[in-house]
């Protein structure tokens, strides 16, 4: 969990130039001590607050692409004129401010009443019905209001707790670094003041496609004029001897990163089996509670198939020099109640273990439903399913790519936000195709990875300066163009690879890979 200093740059309460203000860019000041920035376009000038409403990002060191503004550390995206959301992560918008102009120079005073889109009654279905809160289902919720639907929107979630900041369970929450009450996306009362129906410990056991009702467990029942479908996914668990002991945790809820926390609190030694996202992710928290940690995993190279030999030497070595040991190209054979043993017959001791082997997409309402479904339910690019009225967005949908055209399901939080935004605004009629790129960030200490794009394969992997001085850009390419741009301390560098895959710009998006002393190519 990361803020910004102290706000810096000019104090546009006592004015500046236009002339300062790049043309289709921002400068980055303060009215007083609150950061705002100042966004030209031709003749028209724009401010806004300069903190991300996600992590409190600094969105002066961001990027205008057409009329939005984007955040350099999670890509949130802003409406330009409103300050309203655009893009996720960011689940509420930044404020805008009231421009003086004065001949060739302005001020600002005051703040701006946001242009209420909610004040525009927009047509829609009779009612909506989102399953899941998740990153996709409270996106789709808020995207509704936002947009100015004023029909009934049922968001609906199995688990007991507010709708929380899933990608945490992992980072910042398991480390100990932040506290349990940052980790509800929202409180109660945003949901309460949106007139949105949170609906806690509410599990969906069946849908009816005809009668477009969903059934739920007690009995009651709701109809729907547009469902949502956005279950998410569940951790691939691992038959083994032991594997039910009370010490073996997974990690995909808040109730499963609260039971971890307390099993580290009794134990010194952690065995992690997965060398995934999550798993790493959960390795890095628990070496920093203090824990001795070990990762077994098949792979000869942590996360070398998702990004390469050279990436996963590289974070490999991070974990090391944190105290992580790693038993590479071995599984575990069985867990007993204070060790693993591995399948070369050797063993870790350890009175914690934590499984992280990936997911799968939780498809059984849908199936159950009828819908289309081949690994993911099966939407179009408006993420529409195979019955009248129902939509799927996130970990559970299978899409068309624009920039490949081929089906994928991809299982990131920012993804899964845009994707339910997307399918809210498509439930209003706003015929808005899934263009989005695709992104995740991943911490490991002080280091994150930034990766936009998608290379499931590649020919060619171009490293551009140094992963071990934490400054690098990682290019894979496939089909002889960038498929994906992974970034060590290189935000700009994301964004603005970001802005080329959405708006096709290929050659601009292979210029961004920089030529300079130190880059190599491999295959």
């Amino acid at each position: 969990m990361s803020e910004q200093g102290p706000a810096g740059g000019p104090d546009f309460a006592t004015g500046a130039r236009v002339a300062d203000v790049p043309e289709g860019g921002l400068l980055a000041g303060r009215v007083g001590e609150e950061p705002v920035i100042v966004v030209r376009r031709g003749n028209d000038l724009f401010a806004l607050d300069g903190t991300c409403t996600h992590y409190g990002g600094p969105l002066g060191e961001g990027i205008v692409e057409g009329e939005t503004v984007r955040c350099p550390w999670h890509h949130a995206c802003f409406d330009l004129r409103t300050g309203g959301v655009r893009g996720g992560p960011a689940l509420s918008g930044v404020g805008p401010w009231e421009v003086e102009r004065e001949g060739e120079r302005f001020r600002i005073a005051r703040r701006r009443s946001p242009a209420a889109a909610a004040g525009k009654s927009v047509e829609g279905p009779e009612s909506v019905v989102i399953v899941g809160a998740g990153a996709a289902g409270c996106a789709a919720a808020v995207a509704l209001r936002d947009a100015g639907y004023g029909g009934p929107v049922a968001l609906l979630t199995a688990e007991p707790d507010l709708p929380y900041d899933r990608p945490n369970l992992s980072k910042d929450f398991l480390a100990g670094t932040a506290s349990e009450d940052w980790i509800p996306l929202k409180p109660e009362s945003f949901w309460r003041e949106r007139d949105i129906d949170l609906r806690l410990g509410a599990r969906v056991t069946e849908i009816d496609p005809r009668a477009r009702r969903v059934a739920l467990a007690g009995g009651a029942s709701l109809s729907y004029g547009a469902l949502l479908l956005a279950t998410g996914a569940e951790p691939v668990r691992l038959s083994l001897p032991g594997g039910d002991l009370p010490h073996v945790r997974y990690l995909r809820s808040l109730a499963d990163s609260r039971a971890i926390i307390a099993a580290s609190a009794r134990a010194r030694r952690a065995v992690v089996l997965g060398a995934s996202f999550i798993g790493l992710e959960a390795a890095a928290s628990l070496a920093a509670r203090g824990l001795a940690v070990h990762v077994a995993a098949p792979e000869e190279r942590p996360l070398a198939r998702v990004l390469g030999p050279e990436v996963g030497a590289f974070i490999q070595s991070l974990h090391e020099e944190h105290g992580v040991v790693f038993h590479l190209g071995r599984t575990a054979s069985s867990i007993g109640p204070d060790r693993v043993v591995l399948d070369d017959g050797s063993w870790v001791d350890a009175e914690l273990v934590v499984i992280g082997v990936g997911v799968r997409p939780s498809l059984e309402l849908a199936e159950r439903a009828g819908l289309a479904a081949d690994r993911g339910v099966l939407v179009d690019e408006r993420l529409r399913a195979t019955a009248p009225g129902i939509y799927a967005a996130g970990d559970i949908a299978r899409y068309p790519d624009p920039r490949s055209g081929e089906l994928v399901r991809i299982e990131h939080w920012v993804v899964a936000q845009r994707q339910g935004r997307a399918a809210a605004r498509n439930m209003l009629g706003l015929n808005e195709p899934f263009r989005a790129a695709p992104f995740f960030w991943s911490a490991h200490y002080d280091v994150t990875l930034s990766y936009v794009g998608r290379a499931a394969a590649w020919e060619r992997v171009e490293v551009a300066g140094s992963l071990a001085a934490r400054d690098a850009a990682v290019a894979y390419h496939r089909n002889g163009r960038v498929a994906a741009l992974l970034t060590v301390g290189r935000d700009r560098i994301s964004l603005e690879a970001e802005a080329c895959m959405e708006r096709g710009d290929e050659a601009g998006l292979s210029a961004l890979i920089p030529r300079a002393s130190g880059a190599r190519a491999n295959g």
